[in-house]
């Protein structure tokens, strides 16, 4: 396979890892980055050492919002999102100052690096140089459930041919994709969902620890997660987070300062607990023909204040033999590999993957159960 080039949508904590582990990954090539702020682009490959330097510590955040400028989507209060770096609208909006703005060099985002420029449209930017790009991974914000697979829209009416992934968690918004379907495959892309951890190529690993089965009658999924990376840069991730919370749901995270969230976080001395969370696992699970939604749990524990892990990340399999056995599989991470590792080597892998299926013609919507990913 060819090298592959790919632009990453959102510099927030996945975005920014996602460019770091590529260069360690054959084969693949950073062509352009962008955030809410500006864009970076260079066909023969960004200098992602120094585009993370330069956005060390660029994180802005507080509520946001502001017109969708390239659809014409009326203004919208948006919340805070998992790439704190880019608004909805795909293009700049100015952060609330009641929280913080932290900044390194002159402006926040990709315009600190020599190789960004501003942007008032950064999505289209990169929509208008997507013929010379193979791939685009969205690390984009999950707490507007409609904007991905808006953007998706957007890369098909533009006939973007190519592989578009996302790391997505919550359930709903695998059915907005699939009401984009067949707009996608007329396009010619090959959007690979749910494509990082969990769900990921743990939902992987529980439909392969399924073929055992005749019948599988739960899938358990426990995670956790140590943030080596910090609550800083992981802002949007935890804000998601906490939605799954027992009292909060997406509206109250939504809503919620900054200093409200650390304040929760203070209350649970940096470690939250997760049971039965929304999440995308379910649904992909079911629609590769594995179990029922219903048959899908998913909890963990994060602890944003430690590197360590605080609870082993398993996924568990019970069901049917063929000859009346009722047995379980488990599938158990190693305690020492970092959420980055998990997530985002899986998302490129998948990434590869994509690319491959794309090549052969395969096109629409697929889930991390449908593929395996390249190494």
């Amino acid at each position: 396979m060819d090298d592959i080039r790919f632009a990453v949508l959102g510099t927030g904590g996945i975005g920014r890892r996602t460019l770091e582990v590529s260069q360690h990954k054959d084969g693949l090539t950073a062509v352009a980055a962008c955030d809410r702020n500006g864009v970076a682009l260079d066909h023969d490959g960004l200098d992602v050492d120094e585009l993370l330097e330069a956005t060390e510590g660029n994180i802005a955040s507080g509520p946001q919002g502001g017109p969708d400028q390239s659809s014409g989507d009326e203004p919208r209060d948006s919340g805070p999102e998992d790439d704190p770096d880019m608004a909805p609208d795909g293009g700049t909006a100015t952060a609330e100052t009641a929280d913080g703005v932290k900044q390194h060099g002159e402006q926040a985002g990709i315009v600190a690096s020599t190789q960004g420029k501003p942007a008032e449209t950064p999505i289209d930017d990169i929509i208008a140089e997507s013929d010379a790009i193979d791939a685009v991974l969205l690390a984009l914000p999950n707490l507007e459930h409609d904007f991905i697979p808006r953007v998706a829209e957007r890369f098909a009416e533009a006939d973007y041919e190519g592989v578009m992934i996302d790391v997505l968690k919550r359930s709903r918004v695998i059915g907005m994709l699939d009401d984009r379907e067949e707009l996608l495959k007329e396009s010619g892309i090959t959007f690979v969902c749910g494509a990082g951890a969990t769900p990921g190529f743990l939902t992987g690993a529980a439909a392969l620890a399924a073929q055992s089965f005749v019948e599988v009658e739960e899938v358990e999924i426990w995670w956790g997660v140590g943030l080596k990376s910090g609550y800083e840069d992981n802002r949007g991730t935890v804000r998601e987070d906490i939605a799954h919370l027992d009292g909060y749901d997406i509206e109250t995270a939504r809503e919620m300062s900054e200093a409200e969230i650390e304040a929760l976080i203070d209350e649970h001395d940096g470690v939250l607990e997760f049971h039965d969370m929304e999440h995308a696992d379910d649904v992909l699970l079911e629609r590769a023909g594995i179990c029922d939604a219903e048959d899908v749990h998913v909890g963990g524990v994060l602890d944003v204040r430690s590197d360590e892990k605080p609870t082993t990340t398993t996924v568990s399999v019970t069901g049917t033999t063929f000859d009346g056995e009722t047995g379980t599989n488990t599938f158990e991470l190693d305690n020492v590999t970092s959420m980055e590792a998990n997530v985002n080597g899986p998302a490129l892998g998948y990434l590869k993957a994509g690319v491959r299926n794309n090549r052969a013609g395969h096109y629409g919507v697929f889930g991390p159960a449908d593929l395996m990913p390249g190494f």
